[in-house]
């Protein structure tokens, strides 16, 4: 029913089922459809959370299965989950509440007034739906790292904890099968779980915890792009059988195996111990009073 692609870090490369992060999108949608439909979920002058979240969710989806398609180039994966982020425009703008500043640790309260609709809103979703795709190419890595900055930004947003409950549990259960090997999420699903992320940050008005929780995101993301912009290089790791091992550091994952030879868990395991601590410091953040709660 999917199609197959050799394992690259496996002895014998097996094939693997691929794109089964639309089966994330599929259960997601109709989940939230089934939530809209109950009334659980509040609206903003008429504008429903749910829907909106869910039509990101498709787009980021359709865009996942594009580029599994058609290996779509950089740039148009850079600016196409701009299309995305209209559905959330309109349901800020119809907010009577959203606040369009920030208010970041030592430095104070940032408001963007009209540009955070038409300027931030946008560059959010673009630059966190591309770096959580550019963090990937290991069993798990695509699946588990999203699936903990997703629980954070869950943790802080009790109110909204019903939206991505089904659909967390559900990511999960393939995020398990993605640590063992037996399935690959894909772009589809790995596309879809940034728009999740971003969209789910934008709507629970998450913005700094969303900063933090994604720095190692950005950091990987920015070793690759400068690399490719300086030297024409791809970021890769060279498989012995049994360990993986970088000659080189120009993505977050060549780093970590720079001329020090680790399992594919083993890395996976640090990559998300990392976003694990910066989730947990976005949280304690929010949480520690008022003059660093976010805004």
């Amino acid at each position: 029913m999917f199609p197959k692609v050799p394992d690259q870090h496996k002895t014998g490369k097996p094939l693997i089922p691929n794109g089964i992060g639309v089966l994330y999108v599929l259960f997601t949608t109709v989940y939230l459809f089934l939530i809209y439909f109950s009334g659980i979920a509040p609206a903003s002058n008429g504008v429903s959370e749910p829907l909106t979240l869910a039509v990101c969710i498709l787009f980021g989806g359709f865009m996942g299965l594009l580029d599994d398609w058609m290996d779509l180039k950089w740039r148009y994966k850079a600016f196409m989950p701009l299309i995305a982020a209209l559905p959330l425009i309109y349901l800020t703008l119809a907010d009577p509440f959203a606040r369009t500043s920030i208010s970041l640790p030592l430095l104070g309260v940032i408001d963007f007034g009209q540009a955070y609709y038409f300027l931030v809103i946008p560059l959010i979703i673009m630059i966190v739906t591309n770096t959580v795709n550019m963090l990937g190419g290991l069993n798990g890595l695509e699946s588990l790292c999203p699936a903990i900055v997703l629980m954070g930004l869950m943790a802080l947003s009790p109110m909204h904890l019903v939206l991505m409950l089904g659909p967390l549990i559900f990511w999960l259960i393939l995020t398990g099968f993605n640590l063992q090997g037996k399935i690959f999420v894909g772009n589809s699903g790995s596309f879809a779980m940034g728009m999740t992320v971003a969209s789910f940050a934008v709507i629970t008005d998450l913005k700094l915890p969303l900063l933090i929780s994604i720095i190692p995101y950005v950091f990987n993301s920015s070793l690759i792009l400068l690399t490719i912009f300086f030297t024409k290089n791809r970021a890769k790791v060279t498989f012995d059988g049994k360990k993986l091992v970088a000659d080189h550091r120009k993505s977050l994952v060549t780093l970590i195996t720079y001329r020090r030879p680790l399992t594919e868990r083993k890395v996976v395991a640090v990559i998300s111990l990392i976003v694990l601590f910066f989730t947990l410091a976005a949280v304690a953040t929010s949480l520690l009073g008022p003059h660093l709660a976010f805004s």
